[in-house]
Parts: C-alpha cells; structure tokens; sequence
C-alpha cells in the first residue's frame, strides 16, 4: 500500500525530531509505498539537507513552516496562483470570497477566545462546531483560491481577532489582549495554518494515497486531516510528546505575553481536539500521553499504545557483560559499582542542581562514591549558562580531594562529553557506572533509562513523565526534587550489590521485550493492514486509467467470489443476516482457461 508520511520539522531532513524512529519505520516495512510530506522549522534545518532515503520512499513533497527575512514562501510544489499569492504577487478577492473567509474565520476566532462551559466534554460543545466550521470553510477556500498567506496576514485577520477578544463568554486573559499581542497571535495563527494554503491536496498528491500518517499532532496532522474531508484518506497519528502539553510547560518561559500564550492554547487545545476526533486511531508512544490524549477529547477505544522502538545492538555486549558478572562486575578503572551515571542533555529540565545536593548526601554515608556526568549542554545560550552553573556548584560543594600531601586532587564530580578517549561510545558511558540516575522534573519517554536498560543497570528515577511506566518495578522511583530521597535511593543500590544486580538483569529483560525496533515495526506493520482491511475504495481513480478503461488487477480477486463479504448489510438487517449472493453471469471472455486455477491471496501471503 502507499503510506503518506506526514512530518513536522524531522524526516527527511539530517536533523529534527523523530527523524530515526521515522527512518526506522520507513526502512523496516520495505512492503509499503512511501510518499514524505515534510514540514520544515527553519533555514538551518532545510541547509543541513536530508538523510539518505531507502528505495521505499517514491516521492518527497516539502513546505516551510518559517517566514524568510524577505517575506516569501519556498516549497516543492508548482508556482501557480500559490506562489503568487504568497511572494507577494498582487491577488484580490471578490465580494463573496471575502464574505466566506470573514464568516469562517470568525467562527474560528470565537472558537479560540471562547472557552467551553465547565464539565462539556471535548468536541462536544458549540465551541467545537465552531472551530470545524471555520477551519474546513478556510481549507476550502484556500484549496479553491490559492492559499490564504496574505489574507491571514491582513488588517482584516486582526480586526476580526479584536472583535473576538472582545465578546462577551471571552477568556478573561483574551480579553486584556492589546494590539500588538493580537498582531503577534495572527502571526502565529498564519504560521499554524499555512498546511491550509499549500498545493499538496489533489489526486496526485495526498489523494493518491492509501493512508495518512502524521508522526506528530499540530502542523503534521492537519494536511492529514484534510486529506481525510476531500478525499476519504484514513488518518493515523502517532505521538510520542503531546505538543498542547509542550505549550504550557514552556509558556512561562516563552518571550510572548500572558493573552498571546491564552490564544494559541486556545487554538492548539481545539486543533487536538478535531485531530483526536477524526484519526481513525492514535498510537500514543506511552500511557502519559495516553493520558494526555484523552484529557483533549480522545476516545479510549481509538488508542493503542505503541513504544517507540530503540535499536538494542550497541547496547548487547555491555548487557551481556552485566549479566555475566552480576553482583561482582565492575572495577575501579572504570569507575565501577560505587560510581552513579548521569546521561542526557544538560539543561533546567533534568534538574542537575538536586542530584548535586543530593550527591552531597551520599558521599557523607559513602565516602568513596562518584559521580559522572555525561552530555553536551543544549544548544543555547540558557544550556550554557546551565552548566556553567551546575559546574561552579559542584566546584563549590566538592572541592579537589588528594590522597596524599604530594598527590593531585581530584574531584568525585565530573563532567565529560562522550566520544572522548576514555568513553568512546555511548554504552561506553552506561558501562562506567553500577548505578544510572535520573533526575529530572520534567520528561517524556525516558530514553536514557531505556538505554541503561539494555545496558543491564540498575536505575534510580524521579517520578515524572512515562519513567513508572517504562521501568515497571526494575528500578527505584523517588519524587521530583527531593534531593533526600534520590540520595536514600541510591545510597540503598550502592550498599546493596546483589539487589543492584537482579534489578539491572530485570530492567534488561523488559527493555528487550518492549522497546526494541522489531516490536514497534511489527506493531505497524499490523495496524497498517487493520486500517486498510476497514477501508473500502474511495476513489474510481483506483479502479480505471487516465482513458477511462479498467485497471488490470486493481478488484481483488476474492471480490469476485461468492459470500457474505461482498454483500452490504441493508440497514434494517438484524446482526449476523446474510443474503445469498447475486452473481453476475460470467462472460465468455471471462471464462478461466480450463486447467487454470484463481487463488486469492490470503492475510497470511503478504503485507500489502
């Protein structure tokens, strides 16, 4: 089957999130037709260029979700009434299509500003009806006009938000909304809504496909979404991070005021909801996002988690060697069982400041113990300045220890960055510790608890994101930011090696049970059939060629056949009727040769 991937700022291109796991998926189901609809972040991105694409990827459409310093719009497709519509090229609309876009994106503004009443269910409400009305009416008007670049950016867009703001049932924070904040939120609107203006939404682009996966919620989803309303394309969405989520967690941070941040949660909480209300199902990446999921109105019947899966190989010979040794493993050299292990990147979130107190506590009940740090700060000035501090901390509250009076002295913390002499490779890293932490108060799917899982090692974790969920009674779990009990924890593993050893050979076993790339292909590779084998054929495209004549091969042969799977139920039916089958009478060149045998091929034959 052809499978339309759907991306936002990752594959194809050499950086960006779910990139491997895409390439993963891509490059394990080789059954499958591939069709990439990416959407890129930013220049960079596009200047790093792409990833090398597998056989199975036939076509590669790309769009910008940024605005260049000229105020033009690059893309993969023809430069038709779009591309003078969004470069600026002079396009006015008629009477009734500026009627049409006022009236629909009213309705979406009022939907955004506009709060449903307390204990209205997700999707339920007028709010909801409102926001389908004005995002299909702008889709529509977009996919018949050439895009609506330059309408959303105009003085009517923030006239209408203005009118919005101001009505009455209004947020309270919407309504304090100045102009400037309005003109920042348009902006962003235009940005969220710019898959509505681009020219992928015709029978030779999403239409030709047999399924839309977007990799992603938000921007990803909704070319998604209406390839569903034109063309009857099933919607599949996997998300391994809820982006509504992303939005508060960041928002305190964000460099945008308290109405901008009120608007675009309004604008991305609705958008989920239609997505989650539309997909045909949801494979969440755990059950936090599950969760998350559902509080936006999604329907429990269409989830089905699914990990995202992590290649186990470079991980095999450290775990192997965990096992081997068990309790007695480790040495001094390489910093052996008294030493704890810190990977990720460093930055506010993983909260490096509560393990180093922490840390403080077990070098009093553990005087030999040390602490490794490994990773690269994230890149900006904030990940900098992060572990400048973190490092000014541990100088302070580990000064240089020396063993004797002409001995150097050494500090039980260090930072290190991998790929050096000493820790070459990643495993390389998880290897040099009997204990691996983690510390964070915010997180998604753990990663780097997975990987010290492969590697066999006992784990201590803070209680945030998918980290119960992934360790499942393999490892300790403490509450976030309490340096005591991540200290009691680990001082607890450290005394305790045989403890230490069954957790790590447990934590191993379930690492290799649910996280592997082989369980997350099979995974898809079966609800990628379940969604086909409950699709019936949309389009006469797939049945006659450009002339009109039927296309060889395209009516399965078992549609042929007698039975109660080509007959529709009629409506009145009680469950489980039949009918007897109508046959067609069988023309003479219809006839099979005699000796010659039809075969319809059964689900155990093949994938596609």
């Amino acid at each position: 089957m052809r499978i339309g991937l759907l991306t936002d700022g990752g594959y194809p291109y050499a950086t960006g999130e779910s990139r491997l796991w895409c390439d993963r998926l891509v490059r394990g189901l080789p059954q499958h037709e591939f069709d990439l609809f990416a959407l890129s972040r930013s220049a960079h991105q596009e200047d790093q260029g792409w990833v090398r694409l597998p056989h199975q990827v036939s076509r590669v459409r790309t769009a910008p979700l940024w605005t260049p310093e000229d105020g033009t719009l690059r893309g993969s497709g023809e430069r038709g009434l779009l591309a003078r519509l969004v470069t600026g090229g002079e396009q006015s609309y008629g009477r009734r299509d500026r009627r049409r876009f006022t009236d629909r994106l009213t309705a979406l503004a009022t939907a955004i500003c506009t709060p449903d009443d307390p204990g209205t269910p997700p999707g339920t409400g007028p709010g909801a009806r409102l926001f389908t009305h004005g995002l299909y009416g702008l889709a529509e008007l977009a996919r018949e006009r050439g895009g609506l670049h330059l309408a959303l950016r105009s003085e009517a867009t923030v006239r209408i938000l203005e009118a919005a703001s101001r009505a009455r049932g209004a947020a309270r924070t919407v309504q304090s909304a100045t102009v400037p904040d309005l003109l920042v939120f348009a902006a962003e609107l235009e940005r969220a809504l710019r898959p509505l203006s681009l020219d992928w939404y015709d029978q030779e682009s999403l239409g030709a496909v047999d399924l839309c996966h977007a990799t992603s919620g938000g921007a990803a989803a909704l070319p998604g979404l209406l390839a569903k309303r034109f063309f009857g394309v099933p919607l599949l969405v996997t998300e391994h991070g809820v982006q509504l989520r992303a939005h508060y967690l960041a928002a305190s941070d964000a460099p945008i005021g308290a109405p901008v941040r009120a608007l675009l949660a309004g604008f991305r909480g609705r958008l989920a909801t239609e997505v989650y209300r539309q997909a045909a199902l949801l494979t969440p990446g755990n059950t936090h996002v599950r969760r998350w999921q559902q509080r936006c109105g999604a329907d429990p019947a269409k989830q089905r988690t699914v990990y995202p899966g992590m290649s186990a190989e470079r991980f095999g010979p450290v775990g192997e060697d965990a096992e081997r040794l068990g309790a007695h493993g480790g040495d001094e050299t390489t910093g052996g069982p008294g030493t704890l292990v810190w990977v990720g990147r460093i930055e506010p979130a993983k909260d490096l400041i509560a393990l180093l107190h922490a840390f403080a506590e077990i070098r009093r009940a553990q005087p030999g113990a040390r602490l490794r740090v490994f990773g690269d700060p994230a890149p900006d000035a904030e990940g900098a300045a992060y572990l400048a501090h973190c490092r000014a901390l541990a100088a302070q509250l580990f000064p240089d220890e020396a063993t004797g009076a002409h001995a150097e002295g050494v500090s039980p913390v260090t930072f290190e960055e991998i790929g050096g002499p000493e820790v070459p490779d990643l495993a390389d890293a998880y290897a040099a510790g009997g204990v691996i932490v983690l510390s964070s108060v915010v997180e998604g799917f753990p990663v780097s608890l997975v990987e010290a899982m492969f590697c066999g090692r006992a784990t201590v974790s803070t209680d945030v994101g998918a980290v119960v969920e992934v360790i499942g009674g393999t490892g300790l779990v403490v509450p976030p930011r309490n340096p005591k009990a991540l200290a009691d924890a680990c001082v607890a593993l450290l005394r305790d090696p045989e403890r230490r050893a069954r957790l790590g050979a447990a934590a191993r076993a379930r690492a290799l049970e649910l996280f592997t790339v082989e369980q997350n292909l099979a995974a898809f590779r079966g609800i990628y059939l379940e969604l086909m084998s409950r699709t019936p054929v949309r389009r006469e495209a797939d049945t006659v060629d450009a002339h009109g004549d039927p296309l060889l091969f395209a009516t399965p042969p078992e549609a042929r056949l007698p039975g109660p799977w080509t007959q529709a139920a009629h409506p009145s039916d009680p469950p489980g009727a039949q009918h007897p089958p109508e046959r067609e009478p069988v023309r003479e060149s219809e006839r099979e040769p005699e000796g010659v045998c039809a075969v319809a091929v059964g689900p155990g034959d093949g994938d596609a």
